[in-house]
């Protein structure tokens, strides 16, 4: 039996049920007509509920996810997904950074921290002091472009926080612990094992089904294939086809070309099925997609940062565009902060320059919404508490009754949070994001990204992280299947400059 995932309506109803009541709109009276009518709650873990539902109860479905839809959200005036509102909101979207030198090669000096946005001062973050944190009386010299050898760090880095968090995708944050803990691996420092860990425990929490066989230390042999590497390959395909002026349709013409819908989840797979049925973006973001707020766009942000080296403004326009075919509100606004925040790191001069990038992240985001908030308060606690499994278990206190394992604003927090706590080291980054549970492969994956760049190169990442890969890694993406991640990093810093496309899109 073929249930097909994400996108059966009797499956949708409950995500979109939690969704309304997370974004301001007001679902009671709509649920109780689904629960009145036989309905179910959404799969807690899966993407589809094991058996397949009456005719009446899919039709059901399918009207109460418009009705749904039209609801009025309270939320609406403080978390535009238009752009042009999103900048209107941020007092302190950045500036474009000087121009005249904009590609040069050599090194410069550490570039102002950008000033505070006017949220409340209770949640605003204060930059962690440090020797080497700028000062707003230096002059503000033209990023320079970062070497080839950093772009192979935040791709390698990427790879490595993806795989580490591969095994236990899905798994309670218990499990998580005990599976660590039963091969001396808690605090987290290495990749899993099954090595030493007791049956029983085994048989309680089994590792993620398609992932033990290939993320495992005992059997990694490059770096397998995952939604969190195919997304960055498809926005390189696009950099090259359409330069940095592509719109919203450009990427959804580029997936029907190269992403195979099998390969796609959550609400890049709604997005998917409202292109063939000829819905055209921005709608196929909003348009029976309960997923809209959760973390598909934020793992397709690297490029655009890693391409906009000290322009954190234009990394998150460049974001935005994209996660606009599959995104709203905060789902869109997660881009955009982890864009901002990498292009910022491009250019930083130390891992503990980490708390300035978060700041600039913060910069490009409703100061009212959600998520920026989510982000302050997990800055907080990391600042707050020495034990960051204390961070980890208040986060999941506040968050996890609201919100499924998979949304964007606890995750973006629990990153936040990571890359504060380690203070932008690479190993403590990744094992904290993937030690918090949740999407752990993905939260690896962006923690990772930025703490590589700031570690500057690949010879900066321990080896025990980095020879696994191999120098290679697996997609289905185009012709990309068994690149090495010395050659993407050169891929990546050519179009970091490149303003025209490459070739002609295809027909």
């Amino acid at each position: 039996m073929l249930r097909l995932t994400w996108v059966q309506p009797e499956d949708l109803i409950g995500h979109e049920l939690r969704q309304a009541a997370l974004d301001g709109r007001e679902p009671s009276r709509i649920a109780a007509r689904w629960r009145a009518a036989g309905g179910g709650e959404a799969p807690l873990r899966a993407g589809a509920s094991p058996e397949p539902t009456s005719r009446y109860l899919r039709t059901l479905a399918e009207d109460l996810l418009d009705e749904l839809a039209d609801l009025p959200s309270r939320l609406a005036d403080s978390e535009p997904t238009d752009l042009a509102r999103i900048k209107a909101s941020c007092p302190s979207w950045p500036a474009p950074p000087p121009s005249s030198r904009r590609g040069a090669t050599e090194p410069t000096a550490p570039r102002p921290a950008p000033p505070p946005a006017a949220e409340p001062t209770a949640l605003r973050p204060t930059p962690r002091p440090s020797a080497t944190e700028p000062t707003a009386s230096r002059p503000t010299p033209p990023p320079a472009a970062p070497p080839v050898s950093r772009y192979e760090a935040a791709w390698l880095g990427r790879a490595v926080g993806c795989l580490l968090g591969k095994p236990v995708e899905k798994l309670p944050l218990e499990a998580i612990r005990r599976l660590a803990a039963a091969t001396g691996n808690r605090p987290l420092n290495t990749y899993f094992t099954a090595r030493g860990v007791p049956p029983e425990l085994l048989a309680a929490h089994p590792w993620n089904r398609r992932s033990a066989s290939t993320s495992l230390a005992e059997n990694i042999d490059g770096m397998p294939e995952d939604d969190d590497l195919n997304y960055p390959l498809l926005d390189l395909l696009l950099l090259q086809r359409h330069g940095r002026a592509f719109t919203t349709t450009d990427v959804a013409r580029l997936w029907l070309d190269e992403l195979p819908a099998g390969r796609t989840f959550t609400a890049e797979r709604v997005a998917y099925r409202n292109l063939l049925l000829g819905i055209e973006p921005p709608y196929t973001a909003r348009r029976r997609n309960p997923f809209r707020e959760w973390i598909g766009a934020l793992i397709r942000a690297d490029v655009h940062g890693w391409t906009n080296p000290g322009d954190p403004g234009a990394a998150a326009e460049q974001a935005h565009r994209d996660a606009t075919l599959t995104h709203t509100a905060n789902g869109v606004y997660a881009a955009m902060f982890t864009a901002a925040v990498i292009a910022e790191a491009a250019v930083a001069t130390a891992p503990d320059d980490v708390h300035a990038c978060l700041h600039a992240g913060l910069t490009v985001i409703p100061p009212r919404s959600r998520l920026a908030q989510a982000v302050q308060h997990a800055v907080r606690l990391a600042r707050l508490h020495e034990d960051f499994d204390t961070v980890v278990d208040e986060l999941h206190a506040l968050h996890a009754p609201a919100h499924h394992w998979v949304h964007a604003v606890p995750n973006t927090a629990l990153i936040a949070a990571a890359l504060t706590h380690a203070n932008g080291d690479f190993t403590g980054s990744v094992c904290r994001a993937v030690s918090g549970g949740w999407d752990t492969d993905s939260n690896g994956a962006t923690a990772g990204s930025v703490a590589a760049l700031l570690a500057g190169s690949p010879a900066a990442l321990p080896d025990r992280w980095t020879a696994p890969l191999k120098n290679r890694l697996a997609t289905s993406v185009a012709d990309f299947n068994g690149t090495g991640f010395d050659a993407l990093a050169r891929l990546t810093h050519d179009l970091t400059h490149q303003h025209t496309p490459r070739e002609a899109p295809r027909p």
